[in-house]
C-alpha cells in the first residue's frame, strides 16, 4: 500500500471537508455519521492502478464484525484537473463506509444524489487517462484507426472490436 505525502493529505483533507458539507446539505448524514466519517483514515492507492479510482478497505475485528480501516483514493485524482471527480469518488467511498457495501439499487440511488452530475461522469475519462499514461504499446486497427493502449504487445493475436481487423502493434513514443 502506498503512503500519502503531506501535499496529498492536505488535498484529501480539503476534499473531505467539501464532501461532508455536501452530504450534510443533502441530508445524508447526521452529526454522528459526520463524526465517524471525519475519523476515517484517508490514504492513496498505488499510482500504477488503472481501473480502481478509490477503495474502502475493511478489517475483521476479533468478534467477527467489519470495521473500516482506510479509504484510499488514486493519487492522480489529487490534482486540480481531477478535483471534482475526486470529490465524487470520495463521496462514493463514504457511502460504503456508511454501510452500503454493495453496489445495489439503494447505493446507486444515493450515489445519484451527488449534485455535480458532470463530475460523476468522469470515470471513463480518468481510466482512459491512466491507461494512456502507462501504455507502452498501442494496438492499432489499420481499417478504422482505433487505438487501444496496452502495456504489452499483441503480436497479431487480437481483433478490432468494431471491424474485426487484426490489430497491429505500435510502440508508444517517449515524450521525455
Amino acid at each position: 500500500m502506498a503512503r500519502a505525502d503531506v501535499a496529498q493529505r492536505t488535498v484529501m483533507q480539503h476534499h473531505r471537508t467539501q464532501v461532508l458539507a455536501t452530504m450534510r446539505a443533502l441530508g445524508l448524514i447526521d452529526a454522528q455519521a459526520e463524526s465517524m466519517l471525519l475519523n476515517v483514515r484517508l490514504g492513496v492507492l498505488r499510482s500504477s492502478a488503472t481501473q480502481r479510482h478509490g477503495a474502502t478497505r475493511w478489517v475483521r475485528e476479533a468478534d467477527g464484525t467489519l470495521k473500516v480501516d482506510v479509504v484510499d483514493l488514486h493519487p492522480n485524482l489529487l490534482t486540480d484537473e481531477w478535483s471534482d471527480y475526486a470529490q465524487f469518488v470520495l463521496f462514493h467511498e463514504y457511502l460504503h463506509v456508511l454501510g452500503h457495501r454493495a453496489h445495489d439499487l439503494t447505493f446507486r440511488t444515493l450515489e445519484r444524489s451527488w449534485p455535480d452530475r458532470e463530475a460523476s461522469q468522469h470515470g471513463k475519462a480518468f481510466t482512459h487517462a491512466r491507461r494512456m499514461a502507462r501504455a507502452k504499446w498501442h494496438w492499432v486497427c489499420t481499417s478504422c484507426d482505433q487505438r487501444f493502449p496496452r502495456q504489452r504487445r499483441g503480436g497479431g493475436r487480437y481483433l478490432c472490436r468494431t471491424c474485426r481487423t487484426v490489430l497491429v502493434d505500435e510502440r508508444v513514443q517517449d515524450t521525455q
